[in-house]
């Protein structure tokens, strides 16, 4: 339990109304108590609630908010929007990034409940969640982003449609005639990737071969490996689905003047200035972020309905890149 101005009372031998001054620096208390409030403080390993203290004025303090990596696209755009709207509502951000480590996560989430945040917003790494069920059952709210949370934990969930952005990448690319289209996706243990894998599948139909999948985290020599080995087998793919932004950009960087047909999940900056433009399916991180952030405000104003579970639109934005027929010499 977190030590509170009571105990910190009851530890000096005064009242609570003179801690209350000593925290705040307020004048009526004797030097030599306040100094025995201040040794009481030390050893309990007290700190102000400020955000408890700002609430009471009608205003929320603090949000904590944890991404997968500040410095992807996507994420950063996510955390811009969550940033806006809490500035809106005069309030301060703590932000940080899990790097996929789900250790990392959740160390984040407890240093930011011990900084006692009024509520957080998280993209998760991990998938077991339980650790988070003391700070809910104590009222503080939690949206999830991008990801759901680990199986038993309903909460707030904003997500886009990966499985039917995926479907209508390989629709796409299935209607320029190309039937040999290879996927290649992030680590089949993040939700996103899983959910991408899962349209790619369903679109193709009776056409799926798993030897054109590929999923792992996108290393530039891994990539050059697998599209070598995609393209020298003996039926080669006509054209590429990329699970990301950042997938989309390694496979470009890798192809060296190979251009197949393809289609990328998540837009990125310059994909229209390339020759031919890359067709996306483009999801709306700053619409994400604001929605959760929403959400998350609405909490705290009392809102006490059930979880929600709010499903973005993606839509696809036809470049060049998909649209190359599956005729063409590659």
């Amino acid at each position: 339990m977190r030590p509170t101005m009571k105990d910190v009372a009851s530890a000096a031998g005064v009242a609570l109304k003179t801690v209350s001054r000593v925290v705040n620096g307020e004048p009526g208390v004797h030097p030599a108590t306040a100094e025995r409030v201040r040794a009481a403080i030390d050893r309990l390993g007290y700190s102000r609630n400020e955000s408890a203290r700002v609430l009471r004025r009608g205003t929320t303090a603090t949000i904590g908010l944890v991404i997968e990596d500040v410095a992807d696209p996507f994420y950063s755009g996510l955390s811009r929007a969550v940033e806006d709207v809490v500035i809106e509502h005069g309030c301060l951000l703590l932000s940080g990034s899990s790097g996929e480590e789900p250790g990392r996560e959740r160390e984040l989430v407890e240093t930011f409940c011990a900084r006692r945040v009024d509520g957080l917003i998280m993209v998760p790494a991990g998938d077991d969640h339980t650790y988070l069920r003391p700070e809910l059952e104590t009222g503080t709210p939690v949206v999830f982003a991008d990801r759901p949370p680990g199986a038993g934990l309903d909460v707030d969930t904003v997500l886009a449609d990966n499985v039917g952005g995926a479907a209508q990448a390989v629709r796409h690319l299935l209607g320029h005639g190309h039937r040999r289209i290879a996927f290649l996706g992030d680590d089949p243990a993040i939700f996103t990737a899983a959910e991408r894998l899962q349209g790619y599948q369903e679109a193709l139909g009776g056409l799926f071969d798993e030897r054109l999948v590929v999923m792992r985290s996108p290393a530039p020599e891994s990539v050059r490996a697998d599209l070598a080995r995609l393209f020298d087998s003996d039926d080669p793919p006509t054209a590429l689905f990329t699970g990301n932004g950042r997938y989309t950009v390694t496979v470009l960087r890798a192809l060296a003047g190979r251009r197949p047909a393809l289609v990328g999940f998540d837009d990125f900056e310059l994909a229209d200035l390339l020759d031919p433009g890359v067709s996306v399916v483009a999801q709306d991180p700053a619409w994400m972020g604001r929605v959760a952030a929403e959400l998350l405000f609405r909490r705290l104003r009392g809102d006490a309905g059930p979880p929600e579970h709010i499903q973005l639109p993606v839509r696809l934005i036809a470049r060049g890149s998909g649209e190359l027929p599956g005729e063409a010499p590659y």
